[in-house]
């Protein structure tokens, strides 16, 4: 329909015209020692890091040594959970009623491509030359700095809004320095956690090494932060004829990997098709610093063999779910009971909205469909996939993914008393199955309270999205789509 369309016919004439010239103008190029280094330019103003006590919530701690609170306190100071606890004395410090919500860390999501977040315009799933992979394969080529810019940012806004205090941002249009520049200025503008995965250009070449000393950069440039922001790089795929995007072979994986283990990176790589992990395993590329994503057709000794090699699998059930009947199944309950590292995603939202407890839902009923009770999973199991294993897949479990004293202070308040979610009952039945991003109230991101009672303290959304429009007409215009 034409609403569909962003109002084409009122908004493309104007609006695209002045996207396109102000934000599709040809990145210059950088050139040694043109600084300064985006790192050290200005970040948004984002809120302080205070002192507070969240108050009789029901506490989901996800520390089996803390286990729940039906009516808790949790103390943060300076961006630090203190303690956690009944009646805990606080002199000073905000007190932040509790009453009426779940308290629990925030969502630690593991692979999202969140430079395609402004293409919803264009994608639709039932119609094969407008799906994903063709149109952002296509506008991504288009893309100018400032387009990754406001396409991340308008995804993160939504994490935040969905209570995501983690992302893993698998950033695989890195067109030039600019781009990753770009994409890194928006996590740190928001105030969200997460690896940046530096990944290579849509129909980029495959004959070619990723630019390591560009990655290089980005490690001495940006890396020394308040530790928000860790680093990794995106492998191209590694399965000739096998993916739109195109493929490198085995001994340029072999090259690009070895320049990211140099620096002591982590890697990660799309990796559903059959047979890929034997494969990966005889070229000896596999071990703990490698996250597969998107597990759909492992075998019982892949299994095994990821297990042993200690690499993990991030599983996006509701992109996964979408796929024919030939592209595998979610082997969720497979990689469980065979020890594999697991953790859980978002992957785009271009054909479905970011929703952590859609996701949790989504995965636990495909598991009851396909294996029920022969591998259990509970709802508690459920909560842990989407919070403390993603953490520990990211490598920052030491610091967040469960309310524990000590650990850095990522948490959510979730309202209990809403429509959908009243009565309140067992705190994983209900966040499992019955709550939704609506029921967010208050995102706090190491210490910072980045939303509350349902707005968010420092991020102008309607900015936001108003400039990711722009940007997605000004595409339009330049990619002179229909």
């Amino acid at each position: 329909m034409e609403h569909r369309r962003i109002n084409r016919r009122n908004l493309v004439r104007g609006g695209a015209a002045v996207g396109a010239a102000v934000f599709l103008a040809k990145p210059a190029v950088a050139q040694p020692g043109a600084t300064p280094s985006q790192a050290d330019r200005p970040a948004a103003a984002l809120p302080s890091r205070g002192e507070f006590v969240v108050r009789g919530a029901f506490v989901v701690t996800v520390d089996p040594k803390l286990g729940e609170l039906p009516r808790g306190d949790v103390h943060v100071r300076a961006g630090e959970i203190i303690a956690v606890g009944e009646n805990i004395a606080a002199p000073g410090a905000e007190a932040i009623d509790g009453t009426g919500m779940v308290c629990m860390p925030g969502f630690v999501e593991t692979h999202w491509h969140l430079w395609t977040s402004s293409m919803r315009p264009f994608v639709r799933g039932e119609n094969p030359t407008l799906e994903y992979f063709p149109v952002t394969q296509r506008l991504g080529q288009l893309y100018a700095p400032e387009d990754s810019y406001r396409g991340v940012r308008v995804g993160l806004a939504e994490a935040l809004y969905s209570g995501i205090t983690t992302v893993h941002n698998w950033a695989h249009n890195i067109r030039g320095p600019q781009y990753a520049d770009a994409e890194l200025r928006a996590m740190r503008d928001t105030g969200i956690r997460g690896r940046f995965s530096y990944g290579g250009p849509q129909a980029g070449p495959t004959d070619k090494p990723m630019d390591s000393a560009d990655v290089a950069r980005v490690k001495r440039e940006w890396m020394p932060n308040d530790g928000l922001l860790t680093l990794g790089i995106c492998s191209r795929n590694v399965v000739p004829g096998q993916s739109i995007r195109g493929a490198i072979s085995v001994d340029m994986a072999r090259r690009d990997w070895g320049a990211a283990r140099d620096l002591g990176l982590p890697i990660t790589l799309h990796a559903s098709p059959k047979g890929l992990v034997t494969m990966l395993e005889e070229a000896k590329l596999l071990g703990p610093d490698v996250q597969l994503v998107h597990p759909m057709m492992t075998s019982a000794a892949e299994r095994e063999i990821l297990a042993k090699r200690g690499t993990s699998y991030s599983m996006s059930p509701l992109g996964e779910a979408r796929r024919p009947p030939d592209g595998g199944e979610i082997q969720f309950g497979e990689l469980m009971e065979a020890g594999v590292k697991i953790s859980m995603s978002i992957d785009h939202t271009t054909t479905s909205n970011c929703d952590c407890f859609s996701c949790m839902r989504m995965l636990y009923t495909l598991h009851q469909h396909r294996i029920g009770n022969r591998i259990k999973v509970t709802n508690r199991r459920m909560v842990e996939l989407a919070t403390i294993d993603g953490a520990r897949d990211l490598g920052i479990a030491d610091k967040v993914g469960s309310l524990t004293p000590g650990k850095r202070a990522d948490l959510i308040l979730v309202r209990t008393a809403d429509p959908n979610m009243t009565p309140f009952g067992d705190p994983f039945e209900a966040l499992v199955h019955h709550a939704n991003p609506g029921n967010v109230d208050t995102v706090v991101v190491d210490g910072r309270i980045l939303r509350r009672g349902g707005r968010f303290a420092a991020l102008d959304h309607a900015q936001v999205s108003r400039e990711a429009t722009e940007s997605a007409l000004a595409l339009r215009a330049k990619a002179k789509w229909p």
